[in-house]
């Protein structure tokens, strides 16, 4: 977002992130750099905060906006994924899962409307669900239902906040390497295999998010596009062979 020209705020959760942070805020600071006087470049909030807490939503967004100056475009991409055998899954892990997943997304959409209903000119909310919401895993059976959650949010929301000019989409990313399965990805038997399920060859990185998300955050790009979904997979839900 920030390399097209936007602002960016981002919500963590404290000093186990604290190293992505700071590499975040460098990034936009280069940017910030580069641009021409007559044209400052993008700006950079980081708060922390427990996402799982409808105030850490609600705190979050009133700093952006006494930063910024308004909120325009916001993605709920807060999530957890600690595979478990279902017959043994303790209720501490689902219930911290459904908290941070699904409620967390629920409060900070909330949050998110809100501002931009009392502002007035529309905007556009981005919920990153997942291609775990279409399909089933069996060590996922605290996971999946949340993903699924997030989708119908924002088909949900997407009628909800219409009337307002606030458009409601979902990204469905399929095996993105992240932080959530960088050690599982690191097993070269399992790569390979998710590899060779894959129609284009590879596993995804978090870059593979940033077109589908600056097409859904921009109004003259997607200005008639609400309660979609969006699959980044590399053609993996398709193939069933």
């Amino acid at each position: 977002m920030a390399r097209h020209g936007a602002n960016v705020a981002v919500n963590y959760l404290g000093t186990s992130q604290s190293s992505l942070i700071a590499s975040l805020r460098a990034a936009v600071a280069s940017l910030s750099s580069s641009s021409s006087s007559s044209s400052p470049g993008p700006r950079f909030l980081a708060r922390p905060g427990d996402i799982s807490q409808r105030q850490t939503s609600v705190d979050f967004v009133a700093a952006t906006v006494a930063t910024f100056g308004s909120l325009d475009v916001f993605v709920s991409n807060a999530g957890v994924c600690r595979f478990a055998d279902f017959l043994t899954l303790p209720e501490s892990l689902y219930s911290a899962t459904v908290r941070i997943n699904l409620d967390g997304a629920f409060f900070a959409t909330q949050a998110a409307a809100a501002q931009m209903v009392s502002q007035g000119h529309g905007g556009s909310i981005i919920g990153i669900s997942s291609i775990s919401a279409l399909v089933g895993g069996a060590g996922q059976t605290h996971y999946t239902p949340t993903k699924a959650g997030v989708l119908s949010l924002m088909q949900s929301t997407a009628t909800a906040l219409g009337r307002h000019g606030i458009r409601c989409n979902a990204i469905l990313p399929g095996t993105i390497r992240t932080q959530l399965n960088d050690e599982d990805l690191r097993d070269d038997g399992k790569r390979a295999y998710m590899e060779g399920r894959i129609p284009l060859g590879r596993t995804g990185v978090p870059e593979d998010i940033v077109g589908p998300a600056v097409f859904l955050a921009c109004a003259s790009l997607s200005g008639y596009v609400t309660g979609a979904q969006i699959l980044v997979d590399g053609g993996l839900f398709v193939n069933l062979q």
